[in-house]
């Protein structure tokens, strides 16, 4: 049975346990998972790629039958799927397996694809399509993330953004996200920084970088390091993106130290952290105390202040510091 997103929450989804999400709009398709599915989801959420979950099939199928009295609701979400997957989605309604819900996650499926074809003729099953974003749409996410942050930024430099997400919100995300900390002491981000901040030339990611500082993986550090030439914009965002990192750091070890329950803590976070990046915000957890994640944030602010009033030697600053963990 064929349905638009936005019908979903129109629809009882209790009467139905498998999901077909395709399409090449891969970060609306994970709002919709976040926003329907997961945010206030108590049970569990196993993640696969359709190989893994392939080769794994006989004792995945044996935990979904024999789950424990403790873990009566689950969700499946398997990404990459394709017709390989078909035989097992088979096997699955056979089973009849009603308190778990199993979403499928897709790229392009064509007209004369069989797993498509086969949701699309049930009744007892939902696929979904996510076409790509227009520029209209982008706009509005944009303008909202600016409104919601009390950022200024010119028309042109929305256009800009636009014209950069290539009608995909998940790259659109990528880039909000390279704005928002850049605009931590900054309000007012002018085209110029947005151009510089949406045109980094890096192998690794920002992002990267200051996940591997707050790891202390010394190593890691100076590869990337020595791997990427940085602009003094750059260095500014390195320093933001490891500031916002160390906040968040510590509202997540605040409320732990309460709970007791790291992964609990981690997975009800605000804006949610991606799977793939929960265990490395564990590990950070486990490796900082709140008071040396403060003296931390103290020399950030010192250290851009240092860059600003001499920016030929931003490099050098940026890099002693994140190398002096």
């Amino acid at each position: 049975m064929i349905k638009k997103y936005f019908d979903l929450k129109k629809i009882n989804l209790s009467n139905f346990n498998l999901f077909l999400f395709y399409g090449k709009n891969d970060g609306l398709q994970n709002e919709v998972i976040n926003d329907i599915f997961t945010s206030n989801f108590k049970g569990s959420v196993n993640k696969y790629d359709e190989t893994e979950f392939i080769n794994n099939y006989g004792t995945i199928a044996t935990e979904l039958l024999t789950r424990s009295l403790f873990e009566k609701e689950k969700i499946i979400i398997i990404s990459r799927s394709s017709d390989k997957i078909l035989k097992f989605v088979d096997e699955i309604l056979d089973k009849g397996i009603k308190e778990i819900k199993i979403i499928l996650k897709s790229s392009e499926l064509e007209k004369r694809s069989k797993i498509r074809n086969f949701f699309e003729k049930r009744k007892d099953l939902i696929i979904v399509p996510f076409y790509e974003d227009n520029s209209s749409t982008l706009s509005s996410i944009i303008i909202k993330f600016l409104n919601e942050n009390k950022i200024s930024m010119s028309r042109e430099s929305i256009n800009l953004l636009v014209n950069r997400a290539n009608g995909n919100r998940k790259i659109l995300k990528t880039e909000l996200d390279k704005i928002l900390n850049y605009s931590f002491t900054k309000k007012k981000v002018d085209l110029k920084a947005v151009e510089k901040l949406t045109n980094l030339n890096e192998n690794y990611g920002v992002n990267e970088l200051a996940d591997n500082y707050l790891e202390k993986n010394r190593r890691k550090i100076a590869k990337i390091l020595n791997e990427n030439i940085y602009s003094d914009e750059d260095c500014i965002l390195i320093l933001r993106t490891v500031l916002s990192k160390s906040k968040r750091l510590i509202n997540i070890i605040k409320k732990y130290n309460e709970t007791k329950n790291l992964d609990e803590v981690i997975s009800n976070t605000k804006p949610p952290i991606f799977w793939k990046d929960k265990d490395s915000v564990k590990k950070q957890a486990n490796l900082w105390k709140i008071n040396d994640l403060k003296e931390k944030i103290y020399q950030i602010n010192e250290v851009e202040i240092l860059i600003k009033n001499n920016s030929k030697n931003s490099l050098n600053l940026v890099s002693d510091f994140i190398v002096n963990i």
